[in-house]
């Protein structure tokens, strides 16, 4: 932990040890967490509303710049607190600034969802950016075998950061002209990475970067679990439907076998390469995307069953099926194709592709719920025969 005898208000930032025992989440960390969370859950309500009312397209494409926006403040964040958190008050107050910006985005994204409105939501991204730069430039004066990496950090942040902003004054424009500035705008942000990493890697702890990606997964998780309380208080409150509780009970198995594959025994990032890093990193943008939307579809569900959906009951199954799908497919990229050998690593894109066809087979919702339970007992007994 960083030394408490400097001046409590303004440490030294050196460069934090990559082999440091015991590393876990700060409580500041967690707070962290759980504004961003907030933020995601207001994607995920948009991405609710717009898939039940019949906008599918529209919702998809609306709640993937909501995510982005969202994940990549939280990502930027995370692994420079891995490198040089030093835990002294002027950290403290960026990071509380970080976490006010999330909290005028979550504040917008209805803005964003329904009419594309970008403005509260870029000026709640570029608040927390700004603060990403002051932090790099505190970095680059401490850490001088880096200083390129942190200087390339803070230049790469700030020229992004004005793209955005121009974007508030450009006139109207086509749906589908927002859309590329945003795709330019995002191919950008992940650049300065890249980028920046290969004039010196900054120095992250690898123990410390799983905790942290494994509780933002923990909490994005609690989307499905909401929504299984969500089912149960419309059984309640409105006419009784077997139906509901059928959801309920699908969204607690499948929330558990969701857990239950994410947090094996196998490490997720077995090495700090640059490359390797960067494809689990970045792949768990889709991930944790996928996570939220999958609690979004069972909310789509419960609109369904009540009457207050535009889609059919096989579009409600598929609200679930497909985001599950993609978590599958992604975890299996990020993780199980490295950690694996023989039949276990091949699990989850077989059970990806079960998934997807039970809704079309008529086995519904409790046939995906069956699927996702048939890999986790399938990849846990694979992996034993191969261990």
């Amino acid at each position: 932990m960083p030394t408490t005898r400097a001046n409590p208000f303004l440490r030294p930032m050196p460069a934090r040890d990559q082999h440091e025992p015991h590393r876990t989440s700060t409580q500041l960390e967690l707070l962290f967490d759980l504004v961003i969370v907030i933020a995601i859950a207001a994607a995920a309500a948009g991405l609710h509303h717009a898939v039940a009312g019949g906008h599918l397209l529209e919702g998809v494409l609306r709640f993937i710049m909501a995510f982005f926006a969202i994940w990549w403040a939280w990502m930027n964040y995370t692994w420079f607190a891995s490198a040089y958190d030093n835990d002294d008050t002027l950290f403290r107050l960026l990071t509380m600034v970080i976490m006010a910006g999330a909290l005028v985005m979550a504040a917008s994204i209805d803005q964003l969802m329904q009419h594309l409105d970008l403005r509260m939501p870029i000026l709640g991204y570029v608040i927390m950016r700004v603060a990403m730069i002051a932090l790099w430039l505190r970095a680059a004066f401490h850490d001088p075998l880096r200083r390129a990496s942190s200087l390339l950090y803070a230049a790469g942040i700030a020229i992004v950061q004005c793209y955005w902003v121009t974007l508030l004054f450009i006139g109207p424009v086509g749906e589908t002209l927002v859309y590329a500035l945003f795709v330019l705008g995002a191919v950008l942000e992940l650049a300065v990475p890249v980028v920046a990493e290969r004039q010196g890697e900054t120095p992250w702890h690898r123990h410390h970067i799983m905790e942290r990606y494994g509780l933002l997964t923990i909490i994005t998780l609690g989307e499905v679990m909401l929504a299984a309380s969500l089912a149960l208080r419309a059984a309640l409150e409105d006419h009784f439907e077997i139906a509901l509780v059928h959801i309920a009970l699908s969204a607690l198995i499948i929330g558990f076998s969701m857990w239950s594959l994410y947090f094996t025994e196998d490490e997720h990032l077995e090495t700090q390469s640059l490359p390797r890093a960067l494809l689990w990193g970045y792949g768990h943008s889709v991930l944790f995307a996928s996570v939220a939307a999958v609690g979004a579809g069972f909310a789509v569900l419960v609109d369904v069953v009540t009457g207050h959906a535009a889609i059919s009951l096989l579009g409600g199954d598929y609200a679930v099926a497909v985001p599950l799908v993609l978590y599958l497919l992604i975890l299996w990229l990020v993780r199980d194709r490295y950690c694996l050998q023989g039949p276990s690593r091949f699990v989850l894109p077989g059970f990806a592709v079960l998934a997807l066809a039970m809704p079309a087979l008529g086995l519904g919702l409790e046939g995906v719920a069956a699927a996702l339970v048939g890999a986790v007992i399938a990849r846990s007994f694979a992996r034993k025969l191969n261990a």
